[in-house]
């Protein structure tokens, strides 16, 4: 899928992080600003109905819900959210202008804290 929002190379190179670390179990990729989003992958067998604006908007304010909640925790500082639904799980990874939504399948949290850190990196290594 083309983004509108980040160079094509960026959006590839979200796809197949998220792909490499996750291999089949991968559902969906979805690209977020503070204003916009971008889907950069579906997988085939999911229907494209989803509202992604309100899932995506609440997600994007969830985000910043946590870093005020917890900006003074010992916990020390957020680095990801994984959510667990009936038929899947959510990775959120975010920063102060844009993030990552990731589905899947079921995931150790050892692959959920590598695929954040490896889309973190890129995220980080992209700048604005």
């Amino acid at each position: 899928m083309d983004s509108q929002l980040l160079s094509s190379e960026l959006a590839e190179n979200i796809v197949t992080t998220a792909r490499t670390a996750t291999g089949d179990s991968l559902r969906s990729v979805n690209y977020f600003t503070r204003s916009d989003f971008d889907q950069l992958y579906l997988r085939e067998d999911l229907e494209r109905d989803a509202d992604l604006n309100t899932f995506v908007g609440h997600e994007w304010r969830g985000y910043r819900e946590t870093q005020n909640a917890y900006q003074e925790s010992e916990l020390g500082q957020y680095k990801f959210t994984v959510r667990a639904f009936e038929n899947g799980y959510l990775l959120r990874i975010a920063e102060d202008r844009r993030g990552v939504l990731i589905t899947t399948d079921g995931l150790s949290m050892q692959s959920y804290e590598e695929i954040a850190e490896a889309l973190k990196r890129l995220l980080r290594n992209a700048g604005d």
